[in-house]
């Protein structure tokens, strides 16, 4: 489920805005840490359709306290129009930037994707977003 959605206003020359959203699916999550950061993974293809996962760059780290896992990857984004839809985007140069917040309840998925120019230039932003959230009773 959305909990919120976020339009990143687009740089100069690229096609479209970026988005951020970030999703809670209650205590139990939406599948596991791993999981999602490969079906993000899997959301990006290189230049001629190969996959991007050589490309992507993982890490994990605490940001006040929560366990943060993270993705950052580039290609043609070739995620599904809608979950199950048959149809899928094909938007080349773009990035995909994601998050998997673990907190006592339950994880939170954060994921900014669009032109790789305007998400370049949100990186900031987005980080300190990141970097910004707490967990409160």
């Amino acid at each position: 489920m959305r909990v919120a959605e976020f339009v990143i206003p687009r740089t100069a020359g690229d096609p479209e805005d970026a988005e951020l959203i970030v999703y809670y699916f209650g205590s139990q999550g939406g599948g596991g840490m791993q999981a999602n950061i490969d079906r993000w993974i899997g959301q990006m293809q290189r230049p001629g359709g190969a996959p991007a996962k050589d490309d992507a760059k993982t890490g994990n780290r605490t940001i006040n306290g929560l366990e943060v896992s993270s993705v950052d990857v580039s290609g043609t984004y070739v995620a599904e129009v809608r979950p199950g839809a048959s149809e899928h985007f094909n938007k080349p140069d773009f990035r995909l930037l994601a998050a998997v917040v673990e907190t006592p309840r339950g994880p939170y998925y954060v994921k900014l994707t669009g032109p790789s120019r305007t998400v370049a230039a949100a990186v900031p932003a987005y980080e300190a977003f990141l970097g910004s959230l707490r967990f409160q009773q």
